[in-house]
């Protein structure tokens, strides 16, 4: 019997842990004695299983799925999270972690660089993108996993690991002893100025513990240089932190005491209203904000300020809808559970949060319908209105307003570049035309794929036995010969930045956003119906 008791202390701890911090009051006592009824079924279902099942369970795996069932009935985003993967969140969202710096892919079995992180061990040694790392500390790296290698070259600052390389067009190996460091992780993963030299365009990737700092780096950077007018590309963000969502709408809203956004819940602390500052005068430029299906929660927010206030023009697809507030639970094991306790809602009022009540395979592939923007009937949406007064739509997600739909290839084109192939083309070249990363703004201005470098990847292609659809091929050659030449660009350089920076050049939602600025103007120059928003 006693392991029985322990099993229900574990369950009965972790569920009154949360208890006391959320549901405290008169009624907990006779609530607790239904939760201890339930519990009781609970720790009979598992004292069977471990007694009779056919093999011996686990009984931490067991466990740890009853907590996952019990969450997936609230909603899609109350989860619980292993320790090992919340070690990982962690390092995402905090902004760094301790390794050597590199961006890799395993290609062929074979651990490949795609690139170095700017500034890093491995940048300041000379790794460049294309390397192949055949061995780890002597030993061979074929056939390793993403997560072995993430075990064998992340670890503490001022710890050593040597790698060995092998580089195209040097035939020996060669080895490289690296020195640990802390490797910031970016959000801002370009921020550039664009052809016309008064447009900027910065790419938040998803919201940090530092992208406000990012942002306001990169602002400055551009203002610089000469930037008259911003786009601010959110597409595929999926979120982040709400802080730094407000934080960084805040920089673009120019007067103090603007609702942002505000959040509200069952218990009284989870409802919080965050206001502007004012800080947004420095930047106070015609403004186009970019969004597609996969922006989400954080992106969503500062999307939904800016469209709400009147502060610039929102363009390209429905956002996904993601507006649930959750709050992390740590738990002994460093596991964490992530609870909803409160809802987003845009300074109109929009909850930004869809419906998810057909369940989650539904909710996740609404979200990212395609063919939504051609056939959504918006009468079925309800209206809210801006600041100063111009009709936006409420029921989950921001709808531009402009939409824009974006270039697809084929399915086709899709799975040559999960291969990497694009990837083993540049790689290639780069290596044979080295004189061509001398000059960035050269590369910009004159490089382009030619016919010839267009058939030569087609037969780089082909060798690795995929059958070609010679239709689907021609159809998207515009779309093959931008990638081509950002992956060059990239190799070349030896900068992620430079894949974006040739990449929005042939990006039809990117040009069609450089045609809505005299809109985005004539929105921020509307007079509010009321000076603040709540």
């Amino acid at each position: 019997m006693k392991r029985e008791r322990n099993w229900a202390v574990v369950v009965v701890g972790g569920i009154l842990l949360i208890g006391a911090g959320l549901l405290w009051g008169p009624s907990l006592w006779a609530e607790a004695q239904n939760i201890n009824q339930q519990l009781g079924k609970l720790s009979y279902v598992l004292r069977v299983v471990r007694d009779v099942y056919v093999e011996e369970p686990d009984m931490g795996k067991l466990l740890d799925g009853a907590i996952r069932g019990l969450l997936e009935t609230l909603d899609p985003h109350s989860v619980y999270i292993a320790a090992d993967a919340q070690k990982r969140i962690k390092e995402q969202f905090e902004g760094e972690f301790e390794g050597i710096g590199i961006q890799f892919v395993i290609q062929n079995k074979i651990l490949t660089v795609v690139s170095p992180i700017p500034d890093t061990p491995a940048d300041r040694l000379g790794i460049r993108a294309g390397d192949r790392i055949i061995k780890i500390g002597g030993v061979s790296a074929y056939g390793i996993s993403n997560e072995e290698v993430f075990q064998k070259l992340r670890g503490p600052k001022g710890t050593q690991v040597t790698v060995t390389i092998s580089r195209e067009g040097i035939p020996e190996p060669m080895d490289f002893t690296i020195t640990r460091d802390k490797i910031p992780i970016h959000s801002v993963s370009a921020a550039i100025l664009l052809s016309d030299e008064q447009t900027g365009y910065v790419r938040v990737m998803q919201f940090t513990a530092v992208t406000e700092d990012e942002v306001s780096e990169a602002m400055d950077s551009l203002l610089g240089v000469g930037m008259k007018r911003l786009v601010l590309d959110l597409r595929g963000n999926p979120g982040g932190y709400l802080e730094q969502a407000w934080r960084v709408a805040d920089l673009f809203i120019p007067e103090k005491g603007d609702t942002i956004v505000y959040t509200k819940g069952r218990i009284e602390r989870s409802e919080k209203t965050f206001l502007s500052t004012g800080r947004g005068r420095k930047y106070d430029l015609p403004l186009v904000v970019l969004i597609s299906h996969g922006s989400a929660s954080a992106s969503e927010i500062v999307a939904g300020a800016v469209q709400d206030l009147d502060r610039g023009l929102v363009a390209g697809q429905t956002s996904f809808g993601k507006g649930l507030v959750q709050t992390p639970f740590d738990l002994p094991d460093g596991s964490v559970v992530r609870i909803t306790t409160a809802r987003y809602y845009t300074p109109s009022g929009r909850l930004i949060q869809r419906p998810y009540d057909k369940g989650l395979a539904d909710y996740i592939e609404e979200g990212r319908d395609d063919n939504a923007e051609v056939e959504e009937d918006t009468t079925k949406r309800e209206i809210f209105f801006t600041a100063a007064g111009r009709p936006v739509f409420g029921g989950g997600g921001i709808r531009p307003d402009t939409i824009i739909l974006p270039d697809r290839a084929s399915a086709q084109t899709y799975r040559i570049m999960s291969q990497r192939l694009f990837f083993e083309y540049a790689s290639d070249y780069a290596l044979k035309h080295p004189e061509l990363g001398e000059d960035f703004r050269k590369f910009a201005k004159e490089f382009a794929v030619t016919d010839q470098m267009f058939d030569d990847f087609r037969s780089l292609v082909e060798s690795k036995d995929v059958k070609l659809d010679m239709a689907a091929w021609n159809e998207d050659a515009a779309f093959i010969k931008t990638t081509l030449r950002s992956e060059i660009a990239s190799t070349l350089f030896n900068r992620r930045e430079y894949y974006y920076a040739i990449q929005v050049r042939g990006d039809s939602q990117v040009n069609a956003a450089l045609t809505l600025f005299d809109r985005a103007k004539e929105i921020a120059q509307l007079k509010p119906l009321q000076t603040k928003h709540n």
